[in-house]
């Protein structure tokens, strides 16, 4: 595993171009082992993967791709970024799935390597100012609540864009944490195993990162009737998760501005959204998964 290279051209991939994309590939497209990897639990993809069953890994990207994308994209901001960020992780995880001591489920594992990924990127960006993702709606609208001043879709689209605006000027530590927590809806244990990080850190970082938050966009609740609201200190409850990245997103060239290369299944990550993904269902503006 430690000497794999991942292919340089997207043709050589084993997966259909429907599943690097994220669509449904027909039938007759899938390989019955393919099928029948869909029922094995992650733990026995994990060692079949060890064992140098290559369809194993593949099936264990297209299980957990969309709300790994969705953590990436939401804690950088920036599509190119997250999408690096994602390959890095996701070579990371398939060269060093031998570690894995299961003292954790795999998803979580999974997680805490995107996580880092993330973080060693934006803490090496964190002089460069990076352009904040617009239309994250179901994460943007579940930092802030009901609004009905803000049903006009012109105007929720700007408290949006002010929000991701806000987020960005967060530090990467307390940025995860509320994408993890406040964002994806995972519960402060959970994120603390993804982070690894105690849950009192979980806590503190989320405290922290709303009280920050608070000055920035507490005018964003506001109604003609009422008082400013600050953005709620409870942890949302579980949002709907969206796909990840759109199915127009480049199938492009496989070498990007940064030298991005084939994930370790043969398929790109495609880095294009307009919304920020975050797990099982399309939503309005969401595009394909990255496989």
């Amino acid at each position: 595993m430690a000497g794999w290279t991942p292919p340089v051209d997207s043709t050589s991939s084993p997966v259909p171009d429907s599943a690097v994309t994220g669509g449904a590939a027909p039938d007759s497209a899938v390989p019955d082992s393919a099928a029948a990897d869909r029922d094995v639990p992650d733990t026995e993809l994990i060692a079949r993967h060890v064992a140098g069953d290559r369809s194993a890994f593949e099936e264990l990207v297209r299980r957990h791709r969309d709300r790994l994308w969705a953590v990436a994209l939401r804690t950088l901001g920036d599509r190119e970024e997250a999408a690096d960020a994602l390959q890095d992780a996701l070579i990371s995880a398939f060269r060093s799935a031998h570690t894995f001591q299961g003292r954790s489920a795999v998803t979580t594992w999974l997680h805490r390597i995107v996580v880092n990924a993330c973080l060693d990127r934006a803490r090496r960006a964190a002089t460069r100012r990076t352009t904040p993702l617009e239309d994250d709606r179901q994460g943007a609208d579940a930092l802030l609540g009901t609004d009905e001043a803000a049903d006009a879709p012109v105007v929720r689209s700007e408290l949006r864009r002010e929000l991701a605006l806000a987020l960005a000027a967060l530090p990467p530590e307390q940025r995860s944490a509320l994408v993890l927590v406040d964002m994806q809806g995972y519960p402060v244990a959970e994120a603390a195993d993804m982070l690894g990080v105690p849950t009192g850190t979980v806590k503190s970082r989320c405290a922290r990162g709303r009280a920050r938050l608070l000055p920035m966009v507490k005018h964003l609740r506001s109604t003609p009737d009422e008082p400013t609201e600050a953005v709620s200190r409870e942890t949302p409850a579980r949002v709907p998760r969206e796909t990840a990245p759109p199915a127009d997103a480049p199938g492009r060239d496989t070498r990007s501005r940064s030298g991005r290369r084939n994930l370790p299944d043969g398929g790109t990550v495609p880095g294009r959204s307009t919304n920020l993904p975050t797990g099982d269902d399309v939503t309005a503006g969401g595009g394909a998964a990255p496989a």
